[in-house]
């Protein structure tokens, strides 16, 4: 289910996710270059990590079938409809926990946050600004997404916080920028090699 999702994302929005990468990496690139700034490569992908993040959510929250579905304000009714480990669990329950997961880990990374209350009102902004948006162009507004959007901004926080701690015990020879990138670089194979499968798959 999790793989013939992000294939149909990755099926539709390659094109701009590739324009994109290729014109936000070179500005980046020349400005640090003209203003003597270091480059930092875990830090650069990490940034760019976002930027392609929010061009799938956006995807997933505009683009997204909804036929399946109908508009709900009463919290609780459609989160416990469905039987667990169903197709429409994952697709409506766990999609919309998941979804927001990465949201919270890159805003408190960026942040530096230490107050989970922040994420969960930055969480709750953004997912009722996209449940509205969503009803006012004829899709489908669910208070249940609401909650699990905030409950996910809320694991990418715990997220954060547990790669933040891991790294503040780490010895002092591994707390330098060589270390982080090998793990960003390391990182990075495994979700090509991960999405090179998915598309394979998705194309065979």
């Amino acid at each position: 289910m999790l793989d013939i999702t992000i294939f149909n994302i990755l099926k539709n929005i390659w094109p701009m996710i590739l324009i994109f990468t290729v014109i936000l990496s070179s500005i980046r690139i020349v400005y640090l270059w003209m203003n003597h700034e270091p480059f930092i490569l875990y830090k650069e992908l990490i940034t760019l990590g976002f930027v392609i993040y929010v061009m799938c959510l956006f995807h997933v929250v505009t683009f997204q079938d909804v036929s399946w579905s109908s508009s709900n304000f009463v919290p609780f009714k459609e989160m416990f409809r469905y039987r667990i480990f169903s197709t429409m669990f994952f697709r409506n329950v766990a999609g919309n926990l998941l979804m927001f997961l990465p949201y919270g880990f890159f805003i408190s990374y960026f942040l530096k946050l230490n107050k989970k209350s922040i994420i969960l009102f930055l969480s709750l902004i953004v997912s009722c600004t996209i449940e509205s948006t969503q009803f006012l162009i004829g899709r489908v507004f669910d208070v249940d997404d609401i909650m699990l959007n905030v409950l996910g901004g809320l694991l990418g926080y715990y997220l954060y916080r547990l790669i933040d701690y891991i790294k503040g015990k780490l010895p002092n020879f591994l707390k330098n920028q060589i270390f982080y990138n090998v793990i960003a670089i390391t990182v990075l194979c495994i979700i090509l090699g991960y999405l090179y499968q998915v598309l394979e798959v998705g194309i065979i």
